[in-house]
């Protein structure tokens, strides 16, 4: 009788129950934007790209609640700002939907890539589109985002504010765009 290889267990289901706690403890520290926390832990080897079950990762849990510092810290300690969750997201999609100015810049000063897109295709500044987000969009553009980038359903940003009822990005991405044809 030959024995049925086991599969292999999940690396989670793997861990004992204190080093889940630690873990949970970990992704609650960045939740919470705690940057004093973080900071001797990645200075001690704890891996700035850890992610929670959803594949949220640090950065993104701490971008997305609005942490300057402890995003800062992070990717003072070389989290990957392009590293995506299960939903195919950034942090700078993140911070686009939030219209968090400030977070933006920093994820862009700390590599984001401006034209990054979700998996349906929508850039942030599609996003900062839909929600209005004049600020962010004006700050995206500043950093080269392309305006005729189209999502998977072959939409603009422009396309994307005007569905979604958006009037000031609306006329914000308009007047770009009649500045780049010299119709302004």
């Amino acid at each position: 009788m030959q024995d049925h290889p086991e599969k292999n267990p999940s690396p989670v289901s793997a861990l004992d129950p204190e080093t889940l706690s630690f873990l949970q403890d970990v992704l609650d520290l960045a939740r919470r934007g705690d940057a004093g926390g973080l900071a001797p832990l990645l200075d001690h080897g704890l891996p700035p790209n850890l992610c929670n079950g959803r594949g949220d990762s640090l950065l993104m849990l701490a971008s997305y609640h609005g942490h300057l510092d402890a995003a800062r810290v992070l990717l003072e300690h070389g989290a990957d700002p392009e590293l995506r969750n299960d939903q195919g997201q950034t942090p700078l999609l993140g911070a686009a939907f939030r219209g968090d100015v400030a977070m933006a810049e920093l994820l862009l000063q700390g590599g984001a890539d401006v034209e990054s897109a979700g998996q349906d295709g929508r850039t942030a500044l599609m996003l900062a589109a839909m929600f209005n987000r004049t600020e962010v969009a004006d700050l995206l553009l500043a950093h080269g985002a392309d305006l005729h980038a189209r999502d998977a359903r072959g939409m603009t940003a422009l396309d994307a504010a005007r569905l979604m009822g958006a009037p000031d990005t609306a006329a914000q991405l308009e007047g770009r765009l009649g500045e780049s044809t010299g119709n302004a």
